[in-house]
């Protein structure tokens, strides 16, 4: 497939070519790459490409070309990814490869199995095959124009799939990625601003930047154009009117060749110069070309344009020698420019465009491959104002996307759908209800991740609801609008539309409808602090469900249940029936009640202290929500953040970031989710991440959002040592995250104790300075944030005290206050210090360095020296650079010397600690040792992270080899 050839010299761009030259033999060498080029229409992207892939194939490369096609609101699913398997499917040396990827004939339009990833894997396995055959170059024009399913596999491709190294660094794949976009297409809301921000901080993949041409270079291109000299007064005003754009230069030379000689006064007049060149069969060819898009089947343009087959192909070479065709693969044109199409476009007359639409359409309907031509036919139909085709063809076009797990554009088409209805005639509308139609766009939203456009649907659904509409979609409207309030925090709001759901049918005869309100009912009660409605309708719903053996209604609230009348899901009754209703709702295959089941199991083990026992549940929770295509809806989000959450927490901060940079498959990592990475950045001493995370708090209210701004930014003052900045962010927070039933969220806790690390050290710098009243004018503050640590320690969410997590934030809470009124109290510390030993590797370090200064204070040098040197090994660990910074500054000011750990004397570790690390070189699991020692495996996690902690030691394996190093245990 050799690249499409240019007749004029590349100029100008022989730094960026050296990039990419630079690239491509890189690949070639088994390094894979990727290379997002960026400039404004016209710069030169596509010719910088061309060149590129020439010399790629020159070099023995295999060169695929994909191009995204401008269809207005029209997503076609996978297209340039469609175009580039058409490539390969038409030539017979690739059929071997072909024949052992079945992701070939679906994104063709044969028959599939398995979800999205599977797709996605498919694909990435596909092109690594290819690699191996000869080394690839892929080619990706206009990605300013890729519908979300292609930049969500494209994300999966880079992040994950194809440009992965091994576990040992070893090279993987004989490819090359190069990718365009136009730069000045992209205003703020595009969708590909999220997703070029995410990639280009993949260290396999760059951005490279096309600028405009300097004046002597786009001279040097306006003098190579043309065989014969040009006046220089006429290359002057060349050079002048191009400003540096290189299409602008070539169509300005282009029209030195009319008769008038002139140059035209805007972009659309230089487009259309040499387009009005054409003979009139010519300008009718282009102009029927131009209504299919940038690129156009010869087949299709010959039955659109009805011309005699001799006149159709003068035509077309007519064009072709003036350069606004080029022949393509598979026999199909493309405009030579994107913008020349659209000028051509715009120039049509409104009837003609119509028509020629329409005739697109009909021509569309009679080939094969329906389902995937549907979209392409509803964007005719539209245009050509045949509305009951276009309704038609919308509906058919959502229900291929939603086949293909492409949420984004089955929400499209389901919105043009409903766009259309009121405009076409009852009798020629699907005997589908509006309303249902609106609640089905509403779930497609809610799986895109766009849950405020969700309700907005709901709320269009439950507009147009008649007064004496049948009473149990009513309900259904309202109970599905109440969830999803509840995913965007407007809890009462949940409540009232729960309440009338509920109220709208009867509990007798048992119906579904019924159950499933009553669900959503119990979940919004909970929230709204009505424990006692919540629990009495959750008993009464569960009796009605076992009655209709509705297993995964059962599931849901039994759910709920564990939480109303269990202990919560920390507790083993609690976790128990957690348990039970994911057996029931995997039973049932309903994934969303399955996925619910698993984050709670997950927090649970969080909240009690079991961090590592929550990472296999929140796996398996993520790929269950793979496989059904529901990585976007609110459980899996959730889920993505507790697992950074727990990987931040366990002191594997570059594996957590590497988690943040590898969620391939996703559309966008929700800003929430990424919170962990922001809190590495912070402890890294990157204070832009307050700057980032400020943008979390923009747009509609977000709960988790919020929660995680509020950590970052009183994490950021705290470390600033800015009190006043770091309170006042304390309260805005926590106002913001109290519920209207004026409980304050678990976090308060935490908050108050950064906050009140920074109060105490603006006291203890105070008191530095001999300034006591100073420092008593802090008092008041210190007392105010104490009390509400232990109000909210004391009482958690769910109504009892907070697990060991909110337990180690309150003893931290105390030191930092008794730190701002009297000085550091070793008693304290010590208890702060044990508190954070259940696995909160970063918190236990600072408790630690706090520790040592305590005691540094009550003059127990010695201790101080043991503490602070454990602080530091975990701060050069972590890469903590403002911790190391601190307990280095701790070290020097006491003149402390941190021992070795086990210079000649006697072993850091207890007795049982030994024991337990004799186990862990015998590979035991936590459960195993607990089993062996007659303990927990509770117990047995602890006193693996005491001694993580105490040998400084990033894992288990780690650990054992420290330990044999130090001669703490013997080989057996």
């Amino acid at each position: 497939m050799p690249p499409t050839s240019f007749s004029s010299p590349l100029i100008g761009r022989a730094d960026e070519l050296a990039r990419l030259d630079g690239v491509l033999a890189r690949a070639r060498g088994g390094e894979a790459r990727a290379v997002l080029i960026a400039g404004d229409a016209g710069v030169g992207k596509t010719r910088l490409l061309g060149e590129a892939a020439e010399r790629a194939a020159r070099a023995g490369m295999t060169v695929l070309t994909g191009h995204c096609v401008d269809l207005g609101d029209v997503g076609l699913p996978y297209l340039p990814f469609t175009e580039i398997l058409g490539i390969l499917a038409s030539d017979e040396r690739f059929a071997p490869v072909l024949s052992g990827h079945p992701v070939a004939g679906r994104l063709l339009g044969g028959e599939g199995d398995g979800g999205r990833l599977q797709l996605f894997e498919g694909m990435a396995g596909l092109l690594a095959d290819l690699a191996d055959v000869a080394p690839l170059l892929l080619v990706l024009e206009d990605l300013h124009w890729a519908d979300q399913s292609s930049r969500d596999l494209l994300r999966f491709l880079l992040s994950r799939g194809i440009l992965q190294r091994s576990a040992g660094g070893a090279p993987t794949h004989r490819l090359a990625v190069l990718a365009s976009y136009r730069a000045d297409d992209l205003h703020r809301r595009h969708p590909l601003r999220p997703l070029l921000a995410e990639l280009v901080r993949l260290p396999a993949v760059e951005r490279l930047e096309l600028r405009p041409l300097g004046d002597a270079e786009v001279t040097r291109l306006v003098q190579a154009l043309q065989d014969r000299p040009l006046p220089d007064a006429t290359v002057r005003g060349i050079v002048a009117r191009a400003e540096g754009n290189a299409f602008y230069a070539e169509e300005l030379v282009a029209a030195t060749d009319t008769e008038a000689g002139g140059v035209p006064s805007g972009l659309a007049d230089v487009l259309l110069i040499r387009f009005e060149q054409l003979s009139e069969t010519a300008q009718q060819v282009l102009r029927t070309a131009a209504v299919a898009g940038r690129r156009v089947e010869h087949a299709l343009l010959r039955d659109a344009v009805r011309l005699p087959e001799d006149e159709l192909e003068s035509a077309l070479r007519e064009a072709v020698g003036r350069q606004l065709l080029v022949p393509g693969d598979g026999d199909t044109y493309s405009f030579r420019h994107a913008l020349a199409r659209e000028a051509v476009y715009a120039d049509l007359l409104p009837g003609e465009r119509a028509r020629l639409h329409g005739a697109f359409a009909r021509l569309l309907a009679g080939h094969g491959h329906r389902a995937e031509s549907a979209a392409e036919r509803a964007h005719h139909y539209r245009e050509s104002h045949d509305l009951a085709e276009a309704l038609a063809a919308s509906l058919e076009a959502a229900d291929h996307a939603q086949r293909v797990g492409a949420p984004a554009e089955e929400l499209r088409h389901l919105e043009t759908a409903l766009d259309l209805w009121s405009a076409v005639e009852p009798a020629a509308r699907p005997s589908d209800e509006r309303v249902t139609l609106t609640l089905r766009a509403s779930a497609a939203a809610a799986h895109a991740g766009e849950l405020h456009r969700a309700v907005s649907l709901t709320r269009a659904a439950l507009a147009g609801t008649d007064q004496d509409a049948d009473s149990e979609l009513a309900a259904r409207v309202r109970y599905t609008l109440a969830g999803n309030l509840i995913d965007v925090d407007n809890l009462t709001a949940a409540f009232r539309y729960s309440s009338e759901a509920l109220a709208l049918i009867p509990a007798d005869p048992p119906s579904r409808t019924w159950v499933w309100a009553a669900a959503t009912h119990v979940m919004a009660a909970r929230h709204v602090g009505e424990n006692e409605t919540a629990l009495r309708v959750a008993r009464e719903a569960l009796r009605v469900a076992e009655h209709l053996d509705a297993k995964d209604a059962r599931a849901d609230l039994i759910i709920s249940l564990a939480a109303l009348e269990s202990g919560g899901r920390g507790t083993p009754e609690g976790r128990g029936l957690i348990s039970e209703a994911r057996e029931l709702a995997h039973a049932a295959g309903n994934a969303p009640v399955e996925m619910r089941a698993l984050f709670n199991l997950a927090i649970g083990s969080y909240e009690t202290g079991d961090l590592e026992e929550s990472l296999p549940l929140l796996a398996e929770g993520l790929d269950r929500a793979r496989r059904a295509g529901l990585l976007s809806s609110a459980y899996p989000r959730a889920m993505r953040h507790l697992q950074l959450v727990v990987l931040y927490t366990l002191g594997r901060w570059d594996e957590c970031l590497r988690a943040v940079s590898g969620r391939a498959e996703l559309p966008v990592l929700s800003g929430y989710a990424a919170g962990p990475a922001l809190y590495v950045a912070l402890a890294r001493g990157d204070f832009t991440a307050a700057d980032r995370v400020r943008a979390l708090l923009q747009g509609p209210f977000d709960w988790m959002a919020t929660l995680v701004a509020g950590i970052a930014l009183t994490e950021a003052a705290a470390l600033r040592g800015d009190a006043e900045a770091a309170v006042e962010q304390l309260w805005s927070t926590v106002k913001a995250l109290t519920d209207d039933a004026g409980t304050r969220p678990d976090v308060t806790v935490r908050l108050a104790a950064r906050a009140l690390s920074a109060v105490a050290d603006t006291a203890a710098g105070l008191r530095l300075t001999g300034d006591e009243a100073g420092a008593g004018r802090w008092k008041a503050t210190a007392d105010e944030l104490v009390e509400l640590a232990r109000h909210t320690a004391a009482r958690g969410e769910d109504g009892t005290p907070q697990g060991p997590e909110g337990q180690a934030w309150l003893a931290r809470a105390e030191a930092e206050w008794l730190r701002a009124v009297t000085g550091p109290d070793v008693a304290a510390w010590e208890k702060t210090v044990a508190a954070f030993d259940f696995g909160d590797t970063y918190e236990h370090a600072r408790c630690r360095l706090g520790y040592a200064e305590a005691l540094l204070v009550a003059e127990r040098r010695e201790e101080a020296a043991v503490e602070a040197g454990a602080a530091r090994e975990t701060a050069v660990r972590l890469g903590a650079t403002l911790l190391l910074e601190e307990a280095d500054t701790l070290i020097r000011r006491g003149r402390l010397s941190a021992a070795p750990k086990n210079a000649g004397g006697p072993s850091p570790l207890t007795a049982r600690e030994q024991d337990v690390l004799r186990l862990l070189a015998l590979g035991r699991s936590n459960r195993q040792i607990g089993e062996e020692l007659f303990i927990s495996g509770k117990t047995a996690s602890v006193h693996v992270s005491n001694i993580l902690a105490k040998l400084g030691a990033a894992s288990r394996t780690e650990a054992v080899a420290v330990a044999y190093r130090e001669g703490l245990i013997a080989p057996e």
